[in-house]
This record gives C-alpha cells, structure tokens and sequence, in this order.
C-alpha cells in the first residue's frame, strides 16, 4: 500500500510539475511597448502550460542588446527566446546544441518584408542613387538592420564607400524617425515600422524605395531544456488562435520550422560581409 501510495504521490509530481522558465527579448523596438507586447503572450502561455500539467511562472527579461541577448541564450541564462533569423545564427554558432521551437507565420506565410526607406524630400527612387547620401541602419546584429540590407545594397552596386556615411541607430523605430526628421537621407526597417511611422507628422512622410524579403522570426531555447517542459511548450505555440493574443504579432500563429530555412539569411549574412 505504502508503495502504491508513493508511486501515485510520484506520479502526481511528475504531473503536476513546477516550472520557473525565464523568456527573453531584445529590445528591437522601445522597451514599454515590447513588455506590453510579449507580457500577453507570456500570460497566454502560463494558462495553457498549466492546462498541460506544468504549473509554470514565467519571467520576461527585456535585454538592452542584441549581444547580451544572444549571449545569454548560448550561456543558459534563460530558458527561451524571440529572435530575429541573424540572431539566432548567431547564436547557433556560439553554442551548437540550442534548438528551434517555432516560427511566426503571417498571413500563412513565412516571408515578410524589409523596407528601404527616404523622406518625401529626398528625390531617391531606388537604391543606387543612394551613392553619395547619409544612410541609417538599425543594430549591428539585425537581420532587416544590417545583413539583409548590405547584402541587398550590394547587389545594387552600393558599398560602404558609396555611401557618404552611415550609422547603427540600433532600433527601427529610431530609424524610422532619424529618417523622417531629414537627419538621414535613407534608411532600413522592417514593413511595420514603416507602416507606422511613414504618415506620422501632417506635413511630411516616409517613402518607400524598395521592398525585400526576410524569413519569419524563430522562437528558441536553450541547450537541455527539459523534453517535457520543450514539448508541452511547442504544442502551446503551435496551438495559439486567439486573435487578442496573436494581433501583439499582427500575425496568424506558429508553425514547425527546422534549421534549413534560415540558409537564404546565412548567404545574406556572408555577403554582407563585403559592405
């Protein structure tokens, strides 16, 4: 009996796991909106993970760079992460064994788009009359904000010694503005900021100079996350419908995903290099 009950007091155990599981981001965008943001997702999370008999807290850490960010992950300082495709490349090669979760879809797809951006003063209309003018890009280590971008600007004939000059600002929105405000002649964001910011002030406004693609955010997690915690996980976020949830991402959920179909920004990545 004494046996039966210590097994059954196991079991529940088992059942009934806690879990202290850390999530963290960098701050692509301002801080308050990205907490705003994922502090939903998170609740929806906590909810459906308890659902599936892990009774789970989840704590949000909000990092002040790409870097810390991408170390932190390779490090096990946290648990899982929203990164851009570059970073989690990055990150792949700091520590070999972190492991894809999801990936974002938007209207059913898994492409989105990176903006080159001017103020309606300018007079640019596409990329190679970029020789010679002031140029914004976002951080260092983004996908849209740097690789994509210089791969792209490359193929177009433009270098870093074509540019008159060019500056990391670090995030989108601060591009968006830096460009808007006429302290750059152009910039790169991705299609929300510029959606965002390009009718923001009455008496001037964004153009767009040209769209390309970029693959849709991975979600990813440590070295050794626990199989149990890794799957229940997963079968949260592939199960996410609730549009409240989901609009935070103005997407449609998540799909399985695999390390493949991040070759494409790999090869933006080594020719970037060039820039």
């Amino acid at each position: 009996m004494k046996k039966l009950l210590l097994i059954f007091t196991l079991f529940l155990s088992t059942l009934f796991a806690s879990e202290n599981i850390k999530f963290g981001i960098y701050t692509s965008d301002k801080p308050s909106d990205m907490y705003k943001k994922f502090k939903t997702v998170i609740n929806y999370l906590e909810k459906d993970l308890k659902a599936k008999g892990i009774d789970s807290k989840i704590s949000l850490k909000i990092y002040p760079t790409y870097d810390a960010a991408i170390d932190g992950l390779a490090k096990g300082e946290y648990d899982f992460a929203r990164f851009g495709p570059a970073s989690y490349i990055i990150a792949k090669q700091k520590n070999e064994n972190i492991k894809l979760l999801v990936m974002e879809i938007n209207k059913g797809k898994k492409i989105f788009n990176g903006v080159f951006i001017t103020h309606d003063k300018s007079g640019i209309t596409k990329l190679e009359q970029l020789e010679g003018k002031t140029f914004a890009f976002g951080n260092s280590k983004s996908t849209i904000g740097r690789y994509l971008s210089q791969s792209e600007l490359l193929k177009h004939g433009i270098g870093s010694e074509e540019l008159k000059s060019f500056k990391y600002l670090g995030r989108h929105d601060k591009v968006a503005l830096a460009v808007l405000n006429e302290d750059f002649d152009a910039g790169v964001v991705k299609e929300k900021t510029f959606k965002k910011y390009k009718n923001k002030y009455p008496n001037k406004s964004l153009k767009m100079i040209k769209t390309f693609d970029n693959v849709t955010k991975p979600w990813v997690v440590k070295e050794n996350m626990s199989e149990n915690v890794y799957e229940a996980l997963k079968a949260s976020m592939l199960g996410l419908k609730d549009k409240k949830v989901l609009k935070v991402f103005k997407g449609d959920g998540f799909v399985e995903t695999n390390d493949q179909e991040y070759n494409f920004v790999r090869e933006g990545m080594n020719l970037s290099k060039r820039f």
